[in-house]
Order: C-alpha cells, then structure tokens, then sequence
C-alpha cells in the first residue's frame, strides 16, 4: 500500500501527557522538512488535541476532527506548517470531538502515506484504544519522557504496549532534564526503558 517513497511511520508516545511530546514531534517534523524530506505530522490525540495550538494553526476550518466526522476529506485537513512540514491538525473544540469516529483514523493514516517520506504521529497520552492505534501502525515510537518515577512507569506500560502490537521503541527523548537534581539520571532511564536517549 507504501508508495515509491517507502515512507517510515513514527509515532511520538508518552505514558502520560505533560512530557512534551506534541513539541518533540513539532520540532522533529520542522527539522526533517527543512532537511528537503516530504514530512506529514498527524496530530492524533483526538480528545486533547495541543499541535494546532502550538503550530499557530488553531483556526483551522478543516481537521482531523471533520475528516473522522466524515465531513471533510483528508486532503482539505493538510496545512503547510513550518519550514514546509505539512500538518493535518486536530480540532480544539469538544463539539468535533464527539462527533469524530476513531473507528476512522487508521484509513486515514494509510492514505497520509501516499506521497510522502515520513508520517509523524503525535499520539494521545496513555493506552485508550485512540492511542494504541498509532503504536500499532508505526514502523518505530519514540517515547517521550521526563526523569520522575511517574513518568517512566507510564512510558514503561507505553512500550510493552507497543511490543504487544507488533512495533518497536527505537528511541527515548529525555525531555525537562535539568541540570540540578532529577528522580532519575539518564542512564537510568535508558536503563529502565531498554532504549538509547
């Protein structure tokens, strides 16, 4: 179903929200766009949707919440982000969220596929069936975390989570390291996750 450009599906996770996982997926699909790669960052946390707010793309008239909605097509929910990345934002508003059907957003990542290199996923915080649908699609999840036994013990369910599906982690960003004293170092976290930062 991959076109000519074999795209690689990665999905930024988190086992909680507050880690800075809608930022980490931003700044990493700004970056390969600028790179010259065709780059789509799906916004996928239907409920509590930020990337739109946080791109300055809150008044968009079409997102993902119309296209699950089955008002809108795919097509008219892209929007040209910085640094050329295309953005299929999700809506803000409660009212799109429920009328949005989930059951939807796995035909619409395959058809995000066509045309493009890489399709960033910016899940949903936690292991709601909205949020294991972009583990299971992707070809590798970065784990966003923060150096607190809270937040490893979520990213921790987050990757046995995403075993169980059939994808791998390849990867953790380490996210609110300071330089004073954190819960956890992070050769710690690599160590607990089983993955390089």
């Amino acid at each position: 179903m991959r076109d000519m450009y074999n795209p690689r599906v990665i999905t930024i996770a988190s086992g909680k929200g507050g880690t800075g996982k809608t930022t980490a997926t931003a700044n990493l699909g700004t970056s390969l766009a600028l790179l010259g790669k065709k780059t789509i960052i799906l916004d996928a946390d239907i409920a509590m949707a930020n990337l739109a707010l946080i791109l300055g793309m809150e008044k968009s008239k079409v997102t993902l919440h119309e296209v699950l909605a089955g008002e809108a097509d795919i097509k008219d929910s892209m929007y040209k982000g910085p640094g050329g990345v295309i953005v299929v934002p999700c809506g803000v508003s409660l009212s799109g969220f429920q009328k949005s059907n989930p059951e939807r957003l796995q035909d619409v990542m395959i058809e995000l596929l066509k045309g493009t290199e890489f399709l960033l996923i910016d899940a949903p915080a936690g292991l709601s069936r909205d949020g294991v649908i972009p583990l299971a699609v992707a070809d590798e999840v970065i784990l966003v975390v923060n150096p607190e036994i809270s937040s490893m013990a979520d990213a921790l369910k987050t990757k046995i989570m995403t075993e169980m599906v059939g994808s791998r982690v390849s990867g953790a960003i380490l996210n609110r390291a300071y330089f004073e004293k954190t819960d956890l170092s992070m050769r710690e976290v690599e160590k607990i996750l089983g993955v390089k930062i």
